[in-house]
């Protein structure tokens, strides 16, 4: 569910290398959560988010307590990001430890040294249920 007004990041870009950097990031720390590695998934997080949660463990708890799909996803796929009001965003759709769908949209952004880090995401529920 990416609103009407967004634009691919192919064609505000023209980059399609940032995709896959959203994706390598992404499933970065989807790694991290699985081996419940705090550091690993906590490094993947903008300054601002880290400079918010201010420890790894904070930020995991937060994960656990209200992103249980993220955390213990069942599977999950990528969508076409999008730039949505000026941030690039990757929608991923999520089969979560209930079986529930959600569609994940990750807001990212670029750190100064080119590379992408997670600046927040809000989980969509889908109303589909998976295997």
């Amino acid at each position: 569910m990416i609103p009407a007004r967004a634009q691919s990041v192919g064609q505000v870009q023209g980059n399609t290398a940032d995709s896959t950097a959203f994706a390598a990031v992404i499933e970065g720390q989807i790694a991290a959560f699985a081996r419940d590695d705090a550091d690993a998934a906590f490094a993947l997080a903008s300054p601002d988010i880290r400079r918010a949660f201010m420890t790894a463990e904070r930020f995991m708890q937060m994960v656990r307590s209200g992103f249980q799909p993220v955390y213990r996803p069942r599977a999950y796929s990528f969508g076409d990001p999008a730039m949505i009001e000026g941030t690039p965003v990757q929608p991923v759709q999520v089969i979560g430890p209930d079986g529930r769908g959600v569609v994940a949209l990750y807001r990212m952004e670029r750190q100064s040294d080119g590379s992408w880090r997670i600046a927040g995401v809000t989980l969509h529920p889908t109303g589909e249920r998976g295997i």
